[in-house]
């Protein structure tokens, strides 16, 4: 099984960490890496641990980290969701998902993706970030046929953005367990 947390946001803003290089940085997010605590947030962020929770921190919060996490750093850069005219339905909620934590700045999601049990064909209308919580690989079907293979560790973390919208079926190809996509 391969199993994710999910976060999509409409609204971001960003804090720094001097002593790390971020995983990812773009204009929505800044994401870190991180085994121990950090310093207080100077903005809104979300840390995905990667035993699976996940907790909101409003800025000026300093995150009490135990284990190795993912902290999402919420840039402030209004997004609104896309409008859905696919006639699919929307990624989340689906079959087998969980709504971990939800505010008006983000919305988290629990998935396990299980061998041979594909999601149906969906639309994503919001940025997501997507943290693999464990190994595994995930096949992903574009509506016109096109299948690609993606292999995912432990801690691996993408950004999907919302102008970047494809509707896909995905499929898990091994026993994993994974962060959202």
């Amino acid at each position: 099984m391969v199993f994710f947390l999910l976060l999509c946001a409409s609204l971001f803003q960003a804090g720094t960490q001097t002593s790390l290089k971020p995983v990812i940085d773009n204009d929505r997010v800044t994401v870190w890496d991180v085994t121990g605590s950090t310093t207080v947030q100077p903005f809104d962020a979300v840390v995905v641990s990667l035993a699976g929770g996940a907790v909101f921190l409003p800025k000026g919060t300093a995150p009490k980290i135990a284990e190795r996490s993912i902290v999402i750093d919420l840039k402030d850069h209004p997004v609104a969701p896309l409008a859905n005219t696919t006639g699919y339905p929307l990624a989340f909620p689906r079959p087998g998902s969980k709504k971990i934590l939800e505010n008006e700045r983000v919305i988290v999601w629990d998935y396990t993706w299980t061998p041979g049990v594909a999601t149906p064909m969906h639309f994503h209308d919001k940025d997501a970030v997507v943290v693999f919580l464990d190994d595994g690989d995930l096949s992903s079907t574009t509506p016109d046929g096109k299948v690609v293979v993606n292999s995912f560790t432990s801690g691996t973390v993408r950004f999907n953005p919302a102008v970047a919208r494809t509707r896909k079926r995905w499929s898990a190809g091994n026993s994993g367990r994974s962060s959202p996509n």
